[in-house]
Parts: C-alpha cells; sequence; structure tokens
C-alpha cells in the first residue's frame, strides 16, 4: 500500500480528532500532554472517574495552556459510547487506556475486571466498526506473559498461565483484537505490553493518584516516605532473586506517553507489517523492589518505613523486557533513569501535600 504523509492524510479525511478512554488516569493524562504538546491533533477524553477525578483536566491544562474536551461515560454502557461517536465525527483513531488495573483487587474480585475491562473493549471495538474508525491502540501488560523462565521477554514469549484476574483481561483482549483484525480488514491495531509505568510529569504537576489505597510500588514508597501509610510491607523476601524481592522493569510514565505518540504515528503513516502489531514498552533493565526503596533513599534522603511480608497472591517473580523490536519499529526506547522517575514521583507527592 502506498504511504502517505499524515498531515495529506489528515486532510484527505478531514478527521483530526484522537479519542482517549481513560484520559483522567494515570497513563492516559500523561498521553494526553504529549498528545497537546508535540502534535496539532484534537484530543477528547473519554472517563467515567471509577479511578481518577475529573481535577486531571485542570492539571492538564495547567500544563499545557490547553482545554480538553472530555465526556463522563461509562464505555461498559454501549447506547452511552455511541453517543460519543455520534457527537466527535473527526476521530481519526482511538488510544484504549480505560481498565480496572490492581493485580490484588483483581484476584479478590474477578467480576469487577472481567466486566469492565472485556466489555469496555468491545464496545469500543464495535465503535470503530460502526463509525469507520480505523486505528486503535490497546493499553496492554507484561502481565500476559505470566510466570516465565526465560529473560528478557520478547514479544513473540508465549503466554503462560496468568497470574491474576487482571493479566486475563489483558490476554483475552489482545485475543479479542487478534480476532477482530482478521475478519475486519480495515483496523489497524496496536497492543502496547507496558511493563512497569512509574514517576511523574516533569513540572511535579501531574502523576499518579489513586482514588482508593494505592497497590503499585512507587505510590506506596511515596505515600509511606510522606506519612499518608504508616508503614509498608515488601511482598515477598524469598523469591529466587538476587535480592529475594520481585524484580520488574520500571519505565517513566512520560517515556511511555511518547510511545503512543510514536505508535499513532506508525500507524498513520502505513508503516506496519501487519494489521496487528505488538511491542513491548520497558527499559530493558531489571529492578528489584528493594533497589527501587534504595533509589528512593538516595534522591529524597528518606527511609520508608517497610516490612517484610508473604508473598502477594497474583505477583509474577522476575519479568523484563528486550526492547529491540519497538527502538526497530517506532523508533522508541525509554530514557529517563530510575533516580529520575523517583525524583519526579517525590516531587508529585510533595506538590499534592501543598494542596
Amino acid at each position: 500500500m502506498q504511504r502517505v504523509s499524515i498531515q495529506k492524510f489528515m486532510e484527505r479525511n478531514k478527521k483530526n480528532t484522537i479519542l482517549v478512554t481513560g484520559g483522567a488516569g494515570y497513563i492516559g493524562s500523561h498521553t494526553i500532554i504529549e498528545l497537546l504538546e508535540t502534535t496539532s491533533f484534537d484530543i477528547v477524553s473519554i472517563d467515567n472517574y471509577s479511578n481518577s477525578n475529573e481535577g486531571t483536566y485542570d492539571r492538564i491544562k495547567q500544563i499545557t495552556g490547553k482545554d480538553v474536551k472530555h465526556y463522563n461515560i461509562d464505555l461498559c454502557n454501549y447506547e452511552e459510547t455511541v453517543k460519543v461517536f455520534e457527537i466527535e465525527t473527526g476521530v481519526i483513531g482511538i488510544i484504549h487506556f480505560a481498565a480496572f488495573k490492581s493485580v490484588s483487587e483483581s484476584v479478590e474480585n474477578p467480576q469487577k475486571y472481567y466486566h469492565n475491562n472485556i466489555n469496555s473493549l468491545l464496545n469500543v471495538l464495535e465503535c470503530c466498526l460502526k463509525f469507520e474508525i480505523p486505528n486503535f491502540i490497546f493499553s496492554s501488560s507484561c502481565s500476559v506473559y505470566g510466570n516465565i523462565t526465560e529473560l528478557p521477554v520478547k514479544e513473540s514469549t508465549p503466554f503462560n498461565k496468568a497470574e491474576s484476574p487482571y493479566a486475563y483481561t489483558k490476554q483475552v483482549g489482545e485475543e479479542i483484537i487478534k480476532d477482530y483484525c482478521k475478519a475486519y480488514t480495515q483496523l489497524n491495531t496496536i497492543s502496547l505490553r507496558y511493563f512497569n509505568p512509574v514517576g511523574a510529569h516533569i513540572s511535579g504537576l501531574n502523576g499518579e493518584l489513586p482514588i482508593n489505597k494505592p497497590s503499585n510500588l512507587v505510590p506506596v514508597i511515596t505515600q509511606t516516605a510522606i506519612g499518608k501509610i504508616k508503614q509498608m510491607t515488601v511482598y515477598g523476601s524469598d523469591y529466587k532473586t538476587r535480592d529475594g524481592s520481585c524484580i520488574r522493569d520500571y519505565i517513566h510514565v512520560t517515556d511511555i506517553a511518547i510511545a503512543h505518540i510514536k505508535a499513532l504515528n506508525y500507524l498513520l503513516a502505513n508503516n506496519q507489517k501487519s494489521n496487528c502489531s505488538i511491542f513491548n514498552l520497558g527499559s530493558g533493565n531489571g529492578v528489584s523492589v528493594f533497589e527501587a526503596i534504595k533509589s528512593f533513599e538516595k534522591i529524597s534522603g528518606i527511609k520508608p518505613n517497610y516490612i517484610l511480608g508473604n508473598r502477594r497472591a497474583g505477583d509474577v517473580e522476575a519479568i523484563y523486557s528486550q526492547t529491540d523490536l519497538s527502538k526497530k519499529e517506532l523508533n522508541w526506547e525509554a530514557k529517563i533513569t530510575l533516580d529520575e522517575m523517583m525524583e519526579t514521583a517525590w516531587k508529585w507527592e510533595n506538590n499534592l501535600k501543598k494542596q
């Protein structure tokens, strides 16, 4: 197929809107910031604020100087979802972040995760077909790989059994997208398998803000250090790793946001080898829980109060990415260091204290 410039593509199709689902959330909001600051697209967000709040758009405006048009919609409601697409006729692509993401909560309440994560994806894909929107980016996860024995993880690494209902919804989500791409060849999709997003915007004005008690490591560290949490728990110190704690591939949220811009441009420039692509988003480096805590101690001068606990249901022992494919195809790689991740997260936490 002949390639055309992104600008000519938009002019020809008279469409210039990117719709971001879950746009008030952690990764969604940082991606909107990058879209507003580095592209000419019009941005529309859908979020029902189940794990975010509408004030996120004020923070986005504070950083970018731009308002974001947004809808308070539950994407599991097909009729309400369709209404948004009937209004927003200029959508050229969708970035689908909206999903519940807590591993531990999904173990405790699997119905919530199966209902929300699968139904919302199906409804958005149906709208892609109904309203002839060809470009779709799916927020996936490294959790799709399960517990693996060979590291680093490649995109071709086979799935093992999902360790949590959350992880299983991402496995199923990717399979749904593959089946849609086979049946409906007008769809062009990319699934981005995030490893462990952390940190905050460099300004310190936007970051991770879970409504419920945080389950991700870095906000637990910063909230413990600032006194919101009295004591944190390191879940598992007897894994077969170099220091007994879980190993993860931490990546700054802004690096992930930039990857979405690269993926979007990749789709619009018709650079895909097929209409269903998959890329890992990670740094390629494994960092243990104890190493992450030490990094925070170095940049803050504070030692978070923690105890050692039992392993947590749903956690995998160790995982980190092989990043060659995203470098080659998307011209993307993670650039922000672990210490910088901790520094921005701590700046965000201190800014929250002032509010």
